[in-house]
């Protein structure tokens, strides 16, 4: 019997000293909820790492506003930066009667544009991005303009690298 309660406490001690579970880091790649393909958001998603291996704009919404830029060298960091479970999806665009009222800015139906909640800068836009968890959601009338679709994209791939590496996102 005292065997087994010293047998008991041994390996209740030697559990004790595994420690608690390391935080897993979320599989590198993205919740993919569009009409593109993984490897479509990968190479989107690698050219956002090299824009920023070129130049970090850390202001191209203040920029709009007659601010003065703010234009740092390229950071060959993002090259090591990997999505990690990035939602990226569409959300119905808002109407123009809806953009309209809320704005004052007249458009066409669709309109390219969605709402953007809080934290964003902006009331309205054509994306937008979140860190906790990490996603990126789109007005779905960009989903088939290629081109335009890619550069929407790129920059909120390129929100999302600097985040990681602890740029200041507060006019990106």
């Amino acid at each position: 019997m005292k065997q087994n309660v010293a047998w008991f406490i041994s390996t209740i001690a030697l559990l004790g000293c595994v420690g608690s579970p390391q935080k897993s880091v979320p599989a590198t790649g993205f919740i993919n909820q569009t009409q593109h393909s993984t490897v479509d958001l990968q190479s989107i998603w690698t050219q956002a790492q090299q824009n920023i291996v070129q130049q970090v704009d850390l202001n191209p919404l203040q920029v709009s506003r007659s601010v003065a830029p703010k234009v740092l060298p390229g950071d060959p960091r993002a090259l090591g930066v990997q999505p990690h479970q990035v939602l990226v999806a569409a959300v119905p665009d808002v109407s123009a009667e809806l953009l309209f009222a809320a704005t004052g800015e007249q458009r066409s139906n669709p309109t390219g544009m969605i709402a953007c909640p809080s934290p964003c800068n902006v009331r309205y836009s054509t994306a937008y991005s979140f860190y906790h968890p990490e996603l990126t959601k789109y007005a779905a009338s960009w989903e088939l303009d290629g081109n335009s679709f890619n550069v929407i994209l790129e920059y909120e791939f390129e929100n999302h690298i600097l985040n990681t590496l602890g740029y200041d996102m507060t006019w990106r």
